[in-house]
Parts: C-alpha cells; structure tokens; sequence
C-alpha cells in the first residue's frame, strides 16, 4: 500500500498562472479585433503571444527542474498522465465543434437553402438563383462576399502534407522506441527528423495559403467556404506549431541526458500529443480537402 500511495509534492505559491491569464486574454481580445480590422490589434495580439509564450517558457521550467529534482512520485506521475489525456480530450472536443460546423453547413443549410426539404421555396425567397453546391463558388449577391475562384485541390501540398506527417508519426514512434531500449543516438535522430518534417509542414502550409489568398481568391471572408476552410486548418496549423516547439524541448532535454527508458513521461506527453495532430490531419484531409 505504501508503494502504491507515495508523497504528492504540492508546489509553492506561483505567480505563473496569473501571466498565462493575461497573455491568453490579450491574445483572444487581440484576435477578435483582428477579425473586425480595428487599429493595435495586431499589437495586442502580439503581445498576449509574447506574454503566453513566457509563462509557457517559465512554469515548463519550473515542472522540469522539480522533476529532475526527484520531488515527483509515481502516483504524481500518474496524475500527469491523466491530465494529458484529458487535456487532449478537451483539444478533439474543440476539432469536433469546427467539423460539426462544416458538416451542418455543407450536409444541411446548404441543401435547405437550394429548396430540399419542408420549406421548397426557401432558394426563390432568398436567392433567385441559389445553386446548392459545395462548396459555394457562384455568390448570388456579389455585396455580400466575393467567392474564390476555385476550391482547394486535395491533391499537390495538401496530399504531400499528408504523407510529411504519417512519416513523422512514424519516427516520433521510432524515437520512442529507442528511448525505451536506451538507444540514445537514434532518440535524438528520430526527434530531430520528425522536427524538420513539422518544419516542412508548416512551410509547405504558409506556401498554400499564399497560394489560395493571391491566386484562388480563397480568403478567411470568402464566405463559410473560406471560414470553415482557415478556422480548421489554420488551428491545425498552430497545433502543428505547438507541438514542434514542444518536441524541440524534449530534443534539448534528450541532449542534456534527460529521461530514462523506465522515466519518460514529458517524452511520450509530446509524442501522443504530436499523434494527436495526426490524426487531426487525415480527418482534415478526408473532409475538407478530398470529399
């Protein structure tokens, strides 16, 4: 019994909470003024990201020296197992409330305005000459938004983006294996690899949305087309974002001779988050880019 309920180290007071509630307030305020165009957005904005990404730096650095430290025990490990998996329950909940957009507007406003249903002459009130197909190219009141010119190809970047990411869940998982069997040069191989590949990613990305802004006329107001098509991917994005940060902190660690094969758990927190992002994409890919 003694083994199983050991000590749980209680932190002393800190003040990194209170940071974090700051920068991510001025980052969602910043942001949502960003939306309507209103002067300093982009400053505050900034400066909540600048803010949120010091907590981060800071309270990480904290967790990390009182791990090494030896203060956490087995039961304290097994709390932060659990509010990983929670915490990434909560990330697939916020996925599912933007898919459940896109399938509400697609699968059923987009059929009721074109007539279907109890209500025929929804298209002749509304849009004389409605056409219900998605996505919606051909705007009946050019005042209201612009379409783009055409829809965004599942094949080319986003086919490729696909590709860079299964291979990288694939030697994330090959790093996890070596840490395990304390293969230590091909940890740090296969973190650096799926690092560059998050990098690729990105890159490939910011290249495709140049792209749909400059060419295709696809914007974040070009109808909910656009707005389902940027809040999915753009999220996915800054996820992808995140956990290459984090994976870069977990390579730093590995180099500074942290984690064992029987001690990992900042390690595999990464990892399953990085797996999370992957499966985020190939639903992304499937439903936004191929159907």
């Amino acid at each position: 019994m003694t083994e199983k309920y050991q000590h749980y180290y209680v932190p002393a007071h800190t003040h990194w909470p209170i940071i974090g509630s700051v920068g991510l307030f001025m980052l969602v305020i910043g942001g949502v003024n960003v939306l309507h165009q209103h002067p300093y957005a982009w400053g505050i904005f900034f400066t909540g990201a600048v803010i949120l990404a010091y907590m981060m730096f800071g309270w990480f650095r904290s967790v990390i020296m009182e791990s090494a430290e030896g203060l956490y025990s087995p039961q304290l490990d097994r709390s932060f197992r659990w509010g990983m998996v929670w915490f990434i329950f909560s990330e697939i909940m916020f996925f599912v409330a933007f898919f459940g957009a896109l399938f509400y507007a697609r699968t059923l406003s987009v059929p009721w305005l074109g007539g279907l249903g109890a209500k025929p002459s929804t298209h002749t009130v509304l849009w004389d000459h409605f056409q219900a197909v998605w996505p919606l190219l051909k705007n009946p009141d050019p005042a209201l938004f612009v379409g783009p010119k055409e829809v965004m190809s599942a094949w080319g970047i986003p086919s490729l983006n696909t590709l860079i990411l299964l291979s990288s869940g694939a030697t994330i998982t090959w790093a996890h294996l070596a840490l395990k069997n304390n293969h230590r040069g091909h940890l740090k191989l296969g973190l650096l690899v799926t690092i560059l590949l998050g990098v690729l990613f990105l890159s490939l990305q910011a290249y495709e949305y140049h792209h749909a802004y400059t060419e295709l006329g696809l914007k974040l107001n070009s109808g909910i087309y656009g707005s389902t098509f940027f809040m999915l991917t753009g999220f996915h994005g800054a996820h992808v974002t995140i956990g290459t940060i984090m994976l870069t902190v977990i390579l730093l660690r590995c180099l500074r001779g942290h984690f064992t094969p029987e001690k990992h758990f900042g390690f595999e927190a990464a990892a399953w988050y990085w797996h999370f992002v992957d499966v985020v994409w190939l639903m992304l890919f499937i439903l936004v880019y191929w159907l």
